[in-house]
């Protein structure tokens, strides 16, 4: 697979994968989450400020943090709807 092409699969797939983590977002705990989207927010406005270095560290990482903490938490909620108990 050439450069090109793999570079053109990889937003889809952040994208798919902060959706699912969503997907599952419900009752429980969800501060991290919500912690680690404002962390994404911020990192663009600063890219939109014109500091363009330190938005976008702060925007990748933020997007790295909310699919973590969104695997976890949905993880949580399946493994709750599943059993019964947390």
């Amino acid at each position: 697979m050439t450069p090109k092409r793999r570079s053109a699969w990889i937003a889809p797939i952040v994208i798919g994968s902060i959706a699912l983590s969503f997907g599952f977002v419900d009752a429980a705990d969800r501060t991290k989450v919500d912690r680690a989207t404002r962390q994404v927010a911020q990192g663009a406005k600063r890219v939109g400020q014109g500091q363009v270095g330190l938005g976008f560290r702060q925007f990748f990482v933020g997007i790295g943090h909310t699919v973590v903490e969104g695997a976890k938490f949905s993880g949580a909620n399946v493994k709750e709807f599943f059993t019964g108990r947390p």
